[in-house]
């Protein structure tokens, strides 16, 4: 990146490169593969008729849930043949224009550690599970594998305007918590969203959330939540609808008339809004997770 551009200054440990790539996989023991099957065997009990229609296939075409954590070598052979992309070792959080350089050249990044028991049903930084169960089975869908590619590409360019954060949004609630209207029903295929039991519930059935669909230039200017469920989630028509939404977008134009902060709350329904349901927010006015508010 040129020197007058922000980069977070994330410390690189020593003995990764510029790419933050870590040398090889994690050698995971019997107690990692357990909770990776643990987990596994909870989310499969509650996908079924609430995921999206590729993410469940895209679970079948990677054979994820043959046992234990998955081999990013035999992973990357099987997603190269579909789409050409690849599934590389990361250690944590790497920065924003490593992430954005990655995407672009069709490696996904992932977590190299997996969550203990401890942290069994939350953990505040996206380990192997979220990366790999959560993201890696919709790059088998090969318009959503080119979304991605061309959302890497994009990425630099909102870093030279000063506009990551609302390029942030727009992977926010289309990677990480986006619904999809299939044929018998919305359905979800963030990452965020399939990763975790309660939010995959909470995001197509609950009555608190808005549903609205999808409008790029609405969504960058939209404030999300990170560390609890979302008071609004974004719905696209089909993965070819969000390819030809962003794709087609004049990114330079949309960034030069973006102003610096969020324009709408995260709860807001506008006059532009295609809603498909107004949600009562009632989760968000009891007070979300911390005050022990149920997902209704």
């Amino acid at each position: 990146m040129p020197e007058e551009v922000f980069t977070a200054p994330l410390r690189r440990p020593d003995h990764l490169g510029e790419d933050w790539l870590e040398p090889k996989q994690t050698e995971y023991d019997s107690q990692d593969d357990a909770i990776w099957d643990d987990l596994f065997a909870r989310q499969m009990e509650v996908l079924p008729g609430r995921a999206a229609s590729a993410f469940l296939a895209g679970l079948e075409k990677l054979d994820l849930g043959k046992g234990g954590v998955p081999d990013f070598a035999a992973m990357s052979a099987d997603l190269g043949k579909l789409t050409g992309w690849s599934v590389v070792p990361v250690p944590m959080l790497i920065p924003d224009h490593v992430f954005f350089w990655h995407l672009a050249n069709r490696r996904f990044p992932a977590g190299n550690f997996i969550r203990t028991r401890e942290t069994f049903d939350y953990i505040q930084e996206p380990d192997v599970f979220h990366d790999v169960f959560g993201h890696v089975p919709m790059l088998t869908d090969p318009t959503f594998a080119d979304y991605m590619q061309e959302y890497g590409k994009a990425g630099w360019k909102a870093m030279r305007y000063n506009r990551l954060k609302a390029l942030g949004a727009l992977y926010w609630y289309t990677v990480e918590f986006g619904l999809i209207q299939e044929a018998d029903g919305i359905k979800a295929y963030g990452a965020g969203i399939l990763s975790g039991p309660t939010e995959v519930v909470y995001a197509a059935e609950a009555k608190s959330p808005n549903r609205i669909m999808l409008n790029v230039d609405r969504v960058m200017r939209t404030d999300y939540v990170i560390s609890d469920l979302q008071p609004t989630y974004f719905v696209i028509e089909s993965f070819e609808d969000l390819y030809r939404q962003t794709v087609e977008r004049d990114f330079d134009r949309l960034y030069r008339n973006l102003p610096p902060a969020f324009t709408y709350a995260n709860s807001a329904v506008i006059d532009v809004d295609n809603v498909l349901n107004r949600g009562t927010q009632e989760y968000l006015l009891r007070g979300g997770r911390g005050s022990g508010a149920a997902p209704v």
